[in-house]
């Protein structure tokens, strides 16, 4: 039997020293736990492949909490499934002790291990949902207030309008315009869009 661990952070959770000191603590060797980096949007996580084509019948694999298997209720049953049933091997979430597939093996004990997944995954689904719907509201909140999202916006110099003028009439290049105003070729096309924009609104 070979023992390993896996760690995931997402977006939600940027730091993965909780989980990795915590398999630390259960003598997991480094070589055996396998830490992906993958936000909950992009669930590509090549690390957990390569740690499923390393399990064989019989390893026991530990997590953190029940969580790290998926984004939400279906990925987190059907990943138990795949490494309980497919692959053969024991887990064990060291947040729940009852969710431990090396004890009470017989019919019971596994119905119990099967409730207590899916009340923690119906658990783990939700609070992923309403930290998407805090965020969502504090960036309301937040705008509603005027704070600006996104990167800060860059401001314009006193002499932009004047040397916008002449470059549109040819009489300044780009090169020189960009010199003038000390802007960015891309922020220079994009402000000179929105300052367009604008004097359509106002005539």
């Amino acid at each position: 039997m070979t023992i390993y661990g896996y760690a995931r952070v997402s977006s939600v959770d940027q730091n993965e020293d909780r989980q990795i000191i915590a398999l630390h603590e259960l003598n997991i060797p480094t070589s055996n736990i396998y830490t992906d980096k993958q936000s909950g949007k992009d669930f590509d996580r090549p690390l957990y492949k390569t740690l499923l084509n390393n399990l064989i019948p019989g390893d026991l694999l530990y997590i953190k909490s029940i969580d790290r298997l998926g984004r939400n209720y279906d990925e987190i049953q059907n990943q138990w499934r795949i490494l309980t049933k497919e692959r053969g091997v024991d887990v064990a979430v060291i947040d729940m002790p009852l969710l431990d597939t090396r004890l009470n093996k017989d019919l019971m004990g596994t119905f119990i291990a099967d409730l207590v997944l899916q009340i923690l995954s119906f658990m783990a689904h939700s609070e992923r949902d309403n930290i998407r719907k805090r965020q969502a509201e504090g960036i309301a909140a937040a705008k509603a207030r005027g704070v600006h999202m996104g990167r800060p916006v860059t401001t314009l110099p006193d002499n932009f309008n004047a040397v916008v003028k002449k470059w549109e009439k040819g009489k300044l290049s780009l090169t020189e315009a960009l010199t003038q105003t000390g802007l960015k070729q891309s922020t220079f096309y994009n402000r000179v869009r929105e300052h367009k924009k604008t004097k359509k609104v106002q005539q």
